[in-house]
């Protein structure tokens, strides 16, 4: 509910006062006016958004909702509308974020929310915060700085204001943003019939690369790869249920009872299996269809993962996610994986045989290989000159030219490889501190999925999968890109929120 006490607007009768009513009916007049006088099109954006301020005022989770469906198109505003000084979802959340600041103030509540990952987290951000004393250029340091701080927020907004099972709609919203951006992948690799060119699958062919509006097929790869075990956890959780009145039913070894409770008991929860694995097929299918290796090796990482936690015995999960990876690696020397998926997999894992590129022969099946190699040889240059506290948040780009290998003089603007950049901007300390945040996200998580029951315990279990994503992606990517952190942000809150709660569904 709001916190809002709109009964000061009101008098005893139930209508507001004359100088609210004057007021309202001024403002209806002027956005009356305004939209008879725009496009259709226009008219009903300018709708919307009052629409969504409204709600924003009332609850910020309404805006918040915006700002993370809004956020991943970020690079179709800036590549469209490159005047605008934030994109849409970056509005959306500063109008929250003050929103939000305002109904604490008015509660005299300021203090931030209790949580097991304030303190590393805060801890990331001071060490990052300190090499900027090394930054070549301030402005970069500090864009990559408030992205970290904007990230403490946004958890602490769903913390906050997510209580009582209202953080679902936070979790709505992402599934929400994905499935969309999963649908408009589809269509742009499958039904459209055309695309860049450099993004084609195969020479000859009418499939190509699914990249949404995020521009680029890798960080889009990323951002389903973040969102898919959500869907997929739920699903896992949702199969339980349907399936648990046949084993309960079955051991009574009574077929005709067996068969009435059950009917029963699976037709109430057809629709949630149904509609659990509509999603999930639809943002497997678009992530695969990225043609992302990072994107594929991580959610191989998030499925291991959430395999490794779905059963309550510990000794269980590890022997399934161990027969798992058997069987896929019997299936890859079997050729029963699709050649080219097989292929692309292969060819990438046989290029880290060298970390030093220097003097590799470049050719159009290794280049963009080479080129990665090569930045993080350049990332490795800069920790080596800037141990402890690197080259300063932000900074890789800037201070790139100085490292860059002889064949590679333009920066890609980080080293797509979180680690090396993060030791390169922040040196050891800094990627210390990364790495112990990134540890205790991944302890809690596992402890939530020992705790929780229920479709709780499904959440659970996908973000113990989108953390293992995260986290094997970032080995060849850099996902803090493209307003991706405001829904780790999110999803942070999300999990925190199940830590103070441990598990209580009235929560």
């Amino acid at each position: 509910m709001s916190d809002l006490n709109l009964r000061r607007w009101l008098p005893r009768t139930g209508w507001p006062a004359p100088s609210a009513q004057v007021a309202l009916a001024i403002g209806a007049l002027a956005v009356g006016v305004l939209m008879a006088r725009l496009p259709l099109e226009w008219a009903a954006i300018g709708l919307l958004v009052v629409v969504l301020a409204i709600l924003t005022l009332i609850d910020p989770l309404a805006g918040l909702c915006a700002a993370l469906i809004l956020g991943p198109t970020k690079p179709l505003t800036d590549h469209f509308v490159p005047d605008l000084p934030f994109d849409f979802g970056q509005m959306a959340l500063l109008a929250t974020l003050g929103v939000w600041l305002l109904h604490m103030a008015r509660r005299r509540t300021m203090r931030p929310p209790t949580s097991p990952l304030n303190l590393p987290l805060l801890a990331f951000i001071g060490v990052a915060a300190l090499s900027l004393l090394n930054a070549l250029s301030l402005g970069y340091g500090l864009k990559e700085l408030i992205k970290w701080v904007q990230m403490l927020l946004v958890m602490w907004l769903v913390t906050e204001r997510g209580k009582k099972g209202r953080w679902l709609i936070v979790l709505g919203a992402l599934l929400f943003a994905g499935a969309t951006e999963a649908g408009i992948g589809i269509w742009q690799s499958v039904l459209r019939g055309e695309g860049p060119e450099h993004f084609l699958i195969t020479a000859g062919s009418d499939f190509y690369r699914a990249y949404g509006t995020f521009e680029q097929p890798n960080p889009y790869g990323g951002y389903l790869g973040l969102l898919t075990p959500l869907s997929a956890g739920l699903l896992l959780v949702a199969l339980e249920k349907w399936g648990a009145p046949l084993w309960a039913m079955a051991e009574e070894r009574h077929l005709l009872r067996v068969w009435q409770v059950a009917k029963t008991a699976l037709n109430m929860r057809l629709a949630h299996l149904v509609g659990l694995a509509a999603l999930s097929l639809l943002l497997l299918a678009a992530l695969l269809l990225s043609w992302s290796r990072g994107a594929w090796l991580g959610f191989a990482a998030a499925a291991l993962a959430m395999l490794m936690a779905w059963p309550r015995r510990t000794g269980a999960g590890l022997a399934l996610a161990f027969g798992s990876v058997v069987a896929g690696v019997l299936m890859l020397r079997s050729n029963l994986i699709p050649a080219g998926i097989a292929a692309r997999l292969t060819e990438f894992i046989s290029s880290f045989q060298s970390f030093d590129v220097r003097g590799v022969n470049i050719s159009p099946f290794n280049y963009a290989l080479i080129e990665r190699l090569a930045h993080w040889q350049a990332a490795q240059e800069m920790s080596r000159y800037h141990f402890w506290l690197g080259v300063g948040i932000g900074n890789y780009e800037p201070v790139y030219p100085a490292y860059a290998l002889i064949n590679w003089p333009f920066a890609l603007g980080h080293a797509h490889n979180i680690y090396l950049n993060i030791l390169a901007e922040t040196g050891i300390i800094g990627l210390l501190a990364y790495a112990a945040l990134w540890i205790g996200v991944l302890w809690h998580t596992w402890r939530v999925t020992r705790t929780t029951t229920g479709w709780q315990r499904g959440v659970a279990i996908g973000l113990f999968g989108s953390w293992a994503h995260l986290s094997i992606h970032h080995v060849v990517d850099n996902l803090y890109v493209a307003n991706i952190h405001l829904a780790i942000g999110a999803l942070l809150g999300v999990l925190n929120i199940l830590i103070l709660t441990g598990g209580d569904k009235s929560a």
